[in-house]
């Protein structure tokens, strides 16, 4: 016997929001090395709270958080970048950073289609 997950209206579309966020954060992560992740940014910011009390919740806030820590890296990447010693490192830390944000990405794209919530 097999079980089904049915979800009401709503939550098939707030679902549908994150996935679209995820297929934006992506593109701008391959296209752009992330930089217009600040568009589905603040969409996720707008969306978590239509999303409050469902798994869809936990997505948002695991798209926020790549999106802040990937930040983070990139410019400590950029810091590095300033000192010509440092040079090596920053190339290092960014190309560690994109690939840890396209980690996230997958992880949470496979998440979200399976129906299950991101850890906090």
């Amino acid at each position: 016997m097999s079980q089904e997950i049915v979800f009401d209206q709503k939550t098939e579309s707030i679902k549908n929001v994150a996935w679209w966020l995820y297929i934006f954060h992506a593109l701008s992560l391959v296209f752009a090395l992330g930089a217009f992740s600040w568009i589905p940014l603040i969409i996720s910011y707008i969306q978590r709270s239509d999303a409050a009390g469902t798994f869809v919740y936990s997505h948002h806030n695991w798209q926020i958080a790549s999106f802040w820590w990937y930040l983070f890296w990139i410019i400590a990447g950029g810091l590095c970048f300033i000192t010509i010693i440092g040079i090596p490192l920053a190339y290092l830390i960014w190309f560690g950073a994109w690939a840890w944000k396209a980690y996230r990405l997958i992880r949470g794209f496979i998440g979200l289609n399976n129906n299950r919530p991101m850890p906090a």
